[in-house]
């Protein structure tokens, strides 16, 4: 079974910074293309960055503050998120670049001062 678990969100002012990490686990991040995702309030759930594919990695308005990698011995991708804005606030996701296995609970991340 399939099963991400995300984690490393919490409550930063503007400009700061977070790291989150997604834990894969009945797939392997080295065989599929991982990516981010993010549903911000009274949003649809929106792509934000991905790793292991041969497409554009990150979303227009990530804009050079988040950085994606991974370990593979972990089975873990993260995301580094640099000069936060409110409008980052919502809940981030990992998955299938195609974004067809099942959900896990997210991360919450609010930027507020």
């Amino acid at each position: 079974q399939v099963q991400f678990v995300e984690s490393g969100g919490g409550l930063v002012q503007p400009g700061g910074s977070l790291r989150l990490s997604c834990e894969a686990s009945g797939i392997s991040i080295i065989a599929f293309a991982i990516a981010w995702y993010r549903q911000l309030p009274g949003k649809q759930r929106e792509f934000v960055a991905r790793v292991g594919a041969v497409a554009k990695p990150y979303a227009d308005f990530v804009k050079d503050r988040f950085t994606i990698s991974r370990d593979n011995d972990k089975n873990t991708v993260f995301l580094e998120m640099n000069s936060l804005a409110p409008e980052d606030t919502g809940v981030y996701y990992c998955n299938t670049e195609t974004g067809r296995r099942s959900w896990g609970q997210g991360t919450q991340v609010t930027v507020s001062s």
